[in-house]
């Protein structure tokens, strides 16, 4: 599915659990919540989105501590949950996505090449963040793609349990 499919499909899942969710993205830019408002009324199911793109940013609006960015960077499976865990605790919703990567061409290394991205899902429903990391091929603008695809497939899945 497209990112297009991938959200209206989320659309039909959320409407049906009368639930809401939010995004907080950061290698994306506002990728998942660009697909998610595509959808029309998608303003029944859908909160609001939040781009924290430098770890002040992140620190700031969401909450994540410095001790998880220092420890383990911001593209990171523990950041990716904080993330998403401060996007829930501001949004009038029960989900929450967070996407952080790196989408290129450059700021890759050895540990974490340029493709990288994390995910998180909070939930209400949830007893921590479910996370997960994707390695995409590509340019800039597909790895980007991708990870919004990801990211609306994953909490489709996650819904339709």
């Amino acid at each position: 599915m497209d990112e297009f499919q991938l959200a209206t499909r989320l659309g039909e899942l959320l409407l049906a659990r009368d639930e809401r969710v939010t995004t907080a993205e950061s290698c994306t830019g506002g990728g998942v919540a660009q697909a998610i408002t595509a959808v029309a009324g998608s303003s029944g199911w859908f909160d609001m989105a939040i781009v924290s793109y430098s770890n002040d940013a992140k620190q700031r609006l969401l909450g994540v501590p410095p001790q998880l960015l220092l420890q383990h960077g911001a593209v990171s499976e523990p950041v990716a949950a904080a993330m998403a865990s401060g996007a829930l605790r501001l949004a009038d919703c029960h989900w929450a996505l967070a996407v952080s990567g790196i989408a290129g061409p450059g700021g890759g290394s050895a540990d974490k090449p340029v493709g990288t991205v994390c995910f998180a899902l909070a939930g209400l429903s949830l007893p921590q963040p479910l996370t997960y990391t994707q390695h995409f091929a590509g340019d800039r603008a597909a790895i980007r793609q991708q990870s919004v695809c990801s990211a609306l497939s994953a909490l489709c899945t996650q819904l339709a349990l």
